[in-house]
C-alpha cells in the first residue's frame, strides 16, 4: 500500500515540476521584455542578462510617446480591431445562422468554398486584394472605371471591408447555431415573425458565448496585424501599433528600450479584453468542444 502512495506521489511530483519547468520558459520571455523597458540603453546592451534592472528607468516609455505618434497607433488599431469584431459578429452570425437553419440551392457546395478559402495563405491573396481596393469605382478619387485615385488605399476601410466577414466566423458561428433547436424558430415564423427578426432577436441573445469567444480571437487577430496594413496603410497617421512597433528597428541599430516598452503598452489592451472576457472565452470553448 505505502509503494503505491509512493508511487503516486512521485508521479504528481514530478508533473508539478514539469508543469512549473515549461511555465518559467514560457513565460520567461515576457519577464525579460518587462524588465528590458525599464533598463537604460547602456545597461540593455551590455549583454545583461539580470531580470531586476541595476538601473530603474521610465525614459523608454516616455520615449515611446514622444519620438513616435505612439498615441495615434493605439487608436488607429483600436478602431480597426473593434471594428473588425463587430463587422465580424454581425456578418459571421449572419452568414452562419443561413448556413445552420435556412434550406436554399447550393447551400453544402457554397460552405465548402468557405471552407476551402481557410486553406489559402493570405500572401497569395494580398495582391489581388489591393487591386481590387486601390481601383475601386468611384472611391478615393477613383472615377466610374476605377482609375485616376486609391480607392480604399491608406483608409480604414482597405483593413475593414476584406476581413469583414471571415471564413473562420462563418464556420464558427455555424456550428454553434446547429446546437441550438430548431422549434424556436419554427414556433417564431408560426406567429409571423420576419427571417431576420428570428435571427436577431431569438438566436442572437443564445449566442452570447460563441459571440464573446469569436469577438476575443477576431480582436486579438485584429490587434496583432503587420503585414495587410503596412501594405495598404502607407500614410504614418494611419499606421497601426504593431507597424509603430516597427520603427523602432533602424537601418544598423534598433532602440531596445523603446521597443520592449511599446511592445509591453500594446499588448495591454489584449490582456484586459481577455481578462474580463475570459469566462464567456471558456464557456465558449466548452460549448463547441462539447459539441
Amino acid at each position: 500500500m505505502n509503494t503505491i502512495k509512493l508511487k503516486k506521489m512521485s508521479k504528481s511530483f514530478i508533473w508539478y515540476i514539469a508543469v512549473l519547468l515549461i511555465s518559467l520558459v514560457t513565460v520567461f520571455p515576457l519577464i525579460w521584455t518587462v524588465s528590458t523597458s525599464f533598463k537604460p540603453t547602456s545597461e540593455i546592451l551590455s549583454n545583461s542578462m539580470n531580470l531586476i534592472p541595476k538601473m530603474f528607468t521610465w525614459d523608454n516609455y516616455k520615449d515611446v510617446f514622444s519620438t513616435t505618434p505612439f498615441a495615434r497607433y493605439l487608436v488607429n488599431s483600436l478602431i480597426l480591431a473593434v471594428g473588425g469584431v463587430l463587422t465580424n459578429l454581425f456578418f459571421g452570425s449572419l452568414a452562419g445562422y443561413a448556413f445552420a437553419k435556412l434550406p436554399f440551392k447550393g447551400k453544402k457546395g457554397l460552405f465548402m468554398t468557405f471552407l476551402g478559402s481557410m486553406m489559402i495563405p493570405a500572401v497569395v491573396t494580398m495582391i489581388p486584394s489591393f487591386l481590387v481596393l486601390k481601383n475601386f469605382p468611384l472611391m478615393g478619387g477613383n472615377d466610374i472605371t476605377g482609375h485616376g485615385g486609391m480607392g480604399f488605399i491608406n483608409t480604414y476601410w482597405a483593413i475593414l471591408i476584406p476581413g469583414a466577414a471571415g471564413a473562420f466566423s462563418i464556420f464558427f458561428m455555424k456550428q454553434f447555431f446547429e446546437t441550438l433547436p430548431d422549434e424556436l424558430s419554427e414556433a417564431a415564423r408560426i406567429d409571423g415573425c420576419s427571417e431576420f427578426k428570428i435571427f436577431w432577436k431569438i438566436y442572437m441573445p443564445l449566442a452570447k458565448t460563441a459571440l464573446a469567444t469569436l469577438g476575443i480571437m477576431t480582436f486579438q487577430a485584429g490587434w496583432n496585424q503587420f503585414m495587410w496594413p503596412l501594405i495598404v496603410l502607407n500614410s504614418q497617421k494611419m499606421m497601426t501599433v504593431q507597424v509603430g512597433l516597427a520603427s523602432f528597428q533602424y537601418n544598423e541599430s534598433a532602440n531596445y528600450g523603446a521597443l520592449m516598452a511599446g511592445t509591453i503598452v500594446s499588448t495591454i489592451p489584449v490582456l484586459f479584453v481577455f481578462i474580463f472576457a475570459q469566462k464567456y472565452f471558456v464557456e465558449g470553448i466548452a460549448h463547441n468542444g462539447g459539441k
